[in-house]
């Protein structure tokens, strides 16, 4: 075994380190011409928002509708794990109108049905934290987490150690999703 190679019993995930870090994992994703009004533009999903189309599979875009926008996490709890969230910034639920409100909820259903086909999941964990003490880690662009569980799968083991296992590359999920 070489320096370079990783421990057998190791889980190896070197994509992590620049969210570790804290660094830009999106460094090369082409800059938006024209962001949102209220955007912001440290914001991954204002972003992800204000970026062509052309360029949805660099950023994990899924879907897009013209209140809102689907992700994959780039750092998931669990295989499938997306996001859901309105296109413009905003930090509460009591800033959007019925008609995002609406949307969103269709979105947090048919991903929830599409993730179940696609994936054969057998239950999911649906959760919004609001603002920074509730652990939202974007605080000022809401976002629902969806993430699809299995019955055995891994859930314990953040607890226990610190771990995920993630067993598909994003790429392929973001082609399994788009395609299913």
């Amino acid at each position: 075994m070489t320096a370079s190679t990783p421990h057998p019993d190791a889980l190896w995930a070197p994509w992590r380190l620049a969210y570790i870090k804290g660094e830009a994992s999106d460094a090369v994703v082409p800059k938006p011409d024209n962001w949102r009004p209220g955007a912001e533009t440290g914001c991954f999903l204002c972003r992800a928002a204000a970026v062509s189309s052309d360029h949805d599979r660099d950023l994990g875009v899924i879907e897009r509708t013209p209140q809102s926008i689907v992700v994959l996490n780039r750092y998931p709890y669990a295989n499938g794990h997306v996001l859901v969230a309105p296109l413009d910034h905003r930090a509460t639920l009591a800033d959007l109108d019925d008609v995002e409100l609406l949307d969103l909820q269709r979105r947090l259903a048919g991903w929830c049905s599409r993730l179940e086909q696609t994936m054969q999941c057998q239950g999911f964990n649906v959760g919004l934290n609001l603002g920074q003490v509730a652990g939202a880690g974007l605080p000022g662009h809401l976002h629902w987490h969806i993430v699809p569980r299995w019955p055995g799968d891994v859930n314990f083991m953040t607890s226990v150690a610190g771990v995920r296992v993630i067993p598909q590359a994003l790429d392929s999920l973001w082609e399994q999703l788009r395609e299913g």
